[in-house]
């Protein structure tokens, strides 16, 4: 079972997650090339890239086939393998995520990248929360946002890296794969997600032969984060249903 983060890359995304995940399923966890402890890597970054990193971290441990679970930049990176590296995806989760740029998105994007720019690193991840979290949750969880915070600053990447990591999800294009998709695929958005909103998932899932949508009433961006238990089960029950080896590849 892969789990793998969004924008900001790092495995400790997960955190809520791993413990009910690994009673279960073998769960492996990564950080992105450019964060946490992988290769800070100053270059131009696509979505395909990290995809393409991704499946030489599956060569490199001897995993033929796995579920693989994102959120919005993995979960991104899902559609991307699913479409071209079929035989070795055996269900999606595409949590929280997108296949088409759109104009709520962008602006988000693209005001984290000027805070980035004009403010600095710290105050990019201080702003981080806003867009991730619904306002109950920021209201009711300061303290553990601000120790989050704390962590993000302390091991935050380059600007540069940042900047070029936001970049290349903002010129994804992932209709051309959804076509593409054959394996047994979940689709799951909170409906206060002001990131990827709702009906950035239902375009997915219209387009991804027969995935199932799930929308949730509340959680924002990091629904795994703010209702883990509820992420958990449904997460789970989904992949029981869908047990590797059990689905054949047309």
């Amino acid at each position: 079972m892969l789990l793998v983060a969004g924008l900001g890359g790092s495995a400790g995304y997960w955190g809520p997650n791993v413990d009910a995940f690994a009673a279960r399923h073998q769960v492996v966890l990564h950080d992105h090339r450019g964060t946490g402890g992988s290769t800070r890597s100053e270059m131009e970054y696509s979505v395909e890239l990290l995809a393409d990193d991704l499946l030489r971290l599956m060569d490199r441990l001897d995993i033929d086939k796995a579920h693989l679970v994102g959120h919005s930049t993995g979960g991104a990176m899902g559609i991307v393998l699913g479409a071209k590296a079929p035989e070795r995806i055996a269900s999606l989760v595409l949590y929280a995520t997108w296949a088409e740029l759109d104009a709520q998105m962008e602006s988000c994007l693209s005001l984290r990248r000027r805070i980035l720019s004009g403010m600095g690193e710290a105050e990019y991840h201080r702003a981080t929360p806003l867009f991730l979290y619904p306002p109950y949750y920021v209201r009711d969880h300061r303290a553990e946002l601000d120790r989050e915070i704390a962590v993000a600053v302390a091991a935050t990447p380059s600007r540069s890296i940042m900047d070029a990591r936001a970049a290349g999800i903002m010129a994804f294009d992932g209709l051309r794969y959804l076509d593409k998709i054959r394996c047994p695929t979940m689709v799951l958005v909170a409906q206060d997600d002001i990131l990827t909103p709702p009906y950035s998932s239902e375009l997915i899932a219209a387009r991804i032969a027969g995935a199932e949508l799930v929308q949730l009433p509340r959680g924002g961006h990091a629904f795994s984060r703010v209702e883990p238990v509820a992420f958990n089960n449904l997460t789970l029950d989904f992949l029981a249903a869908h047990p590797i080896g059990t689905y054949a590849h047309v």
